[in-house]
């Protein structure tokens, strides 16, 4: 259910009839190398959130769009403070309550989110029953930024996509896991001392058929957490 595309009325019925489980989807607008859109990461949570919400049944709210996306510049980004978005997602969520919605999944599709929403999770009432799920946990694969996994993903979900300007990024094929997490340390304070074009990862080969293998994995894997938590 679209919360959205609601009647007032209607959706009192519904809310008081039974208990329902809410799905707040949180992106971030920020470079995706030059054959994605900056609306990348919004964009997939947005169609996650979707299908999860078929797949459980769940109330369907607007995707928070602006995330902390600042380690891109000088690339383009449109961020916000980490404490603007906790405290925007503990008011939704006090809101929610309040219409009598007290199940609440936010599905995170940026890692510049984490500590912000760490931040929100050891805030949150009582009679809150808040989970946080970063969707990209629950794919059998490595992730990527604007690489093989994004873009098959963007590929199987938006036209948005020039394969014509796909070009291989930073890889890290043969790199030791020490030297992998001193690569992701320094990604966090400047992605593009990283990454001179953007991408981490190798777009070239992605496909719209390996992104719908990989959504339909993420969101019965998600699924799947969601019946255990509730």
């Amino acid at each position: 259910m679209i919360i959205r595309d609601q009647f007032d009325p209607d959706l009192r019925k519904v809310i008081k009839k039974k208990k329902q489980i809410a799905i707040i989807p949180v992106g971030s607008i920020e470079q995706h190398g030059p054959h994605l859109p900056i609306s990348t990461d919004s964009d997939i949570v947005t169609e996650i959130a979707i299908k999860l919400s078929e797949k459980i049944n769940g109330i369907l709210l607007p995707t928070i769009n602006y995330g902390i996306s600042n380690e891109h510049f000088p690339f383009f980004n449109l961020s916000i403070k980490k404490s603007t978005l906790s405290k925007t997602l503990e008011d939704i969520c006090e809101s929610l309550v309040k219409n009598g919605i007290s199940r609440i999944l936010i599905i995170n599709g940026h890692y510049g989110n984490l500590d912000s929403l760490k931040k929100f999770n050891m805030k949150k009432k009582k009679n809150q029953k808040i989970m946080i799920f970063s969707y990209w946990k629950y794919m059998n694969r490595e992730f990527d930024h604007a690489g093989n996994v994004e873009t098959s993903l963007m590929l199987a979900i938006s036209k948005k996509v020039n394969m014509k300007k796909a070009k291989k990024g930073f890889q890290t094929n043969g790199m030791s896991k020490k030297e992998i997490s001193k690569i992701n340390k320094l990604a966090q304070k400047s992605f593009p001392k990283v990454t001179g074009n953007g991408v981490w990862g190798d777009p070239t080969k992605s496909s719209a058929t390996l992104g719908r293998k990989i959504i339909k994995e993420v969101v019965n894997n998600l699924a799947k957490e969601s019946n255990l938590t509730y």
